[in-house]
């Protein structure tokens, strides 16, 4: 593999807008390691499939932040296709946090002071005993821009599960406002 940067880049130009000559220069290029280049290609198509039928979009900035994986982008979408690119970007950001940054193995937050994800083998650091593993298991992802929600990232179907806290409060809000329309 060359540069796994200008790879990503070129293979999703529509999605950063790269100067002609230099990929690299592309607003949004990743701060990353190569160990995230699957889950970012991954990250992508499920934009582009998002964004195909209209709309803009491109990334701003793409860089591992706390250990994980931050994503931000701009652009003109309807509140389907911005829930669609949220859901992309969270699942990402939720991954980021159970594979190695350097290598892309399965691995889980290590750090005291500075945060990353390795793997055993490339861990810098001892897994600070309050992250644990509900740290680690737990995302909070921003549907359309809202407030984030609690919820659960499971690794092997790579989707979000809504926790019982998560669902509870849901269903809390709805009979709260089903009473306060009853009053």
């Amino acid at each position: 593999m060359g540069n796994w940067r200008v790879e990503l880049i070129e293979a999703h130009r529509d999605l950063f807008s790269p100067p002609c000559d230099t990929a690299l220069a592309a607003q949004g290029a990743p701060e990353c390691g190569s160990g995230w280049h699957d889950l970012l290609d991954r990250m992508c198509v499920r934009i582009r499939t998002a964004i195909r039928a209209g709309g803009t979009f491109k990334f701003s900035q793409i860089k591992e932040k706390y250990g994980t994986l931050r994503v931000y982008w701009e652009g003109r979408l309807s509140a389907e296709k911005t829930i669609q690119v949220e859901e992309a970007i969270a699942l990402a950001e939720a991954r980021s946090a159970t594979c190695c940054e350097v290598r892309g193995d399965p691995g889980r937050l290590h750090g005291d002071d500075w945060l990353t994800t390795r793997c055993a083998t490339h861990a810098e650091a001892v897994l600070h005993a309050l992250l644990g593993e509900r740290r680690r298991r737990e995302a909070r992802r921003r549907p359309a821009r809202g407030p984030r929600q609690d919820c659960q990232y499971e690794e092997l179907s790579q989707r979000f599960k809504e926790s019982p806290d998560a669902l509870r409060n849901q269903a809390d809000a709805v009979r709260s406002e089903v009473d306060q329309r009853h009053l």
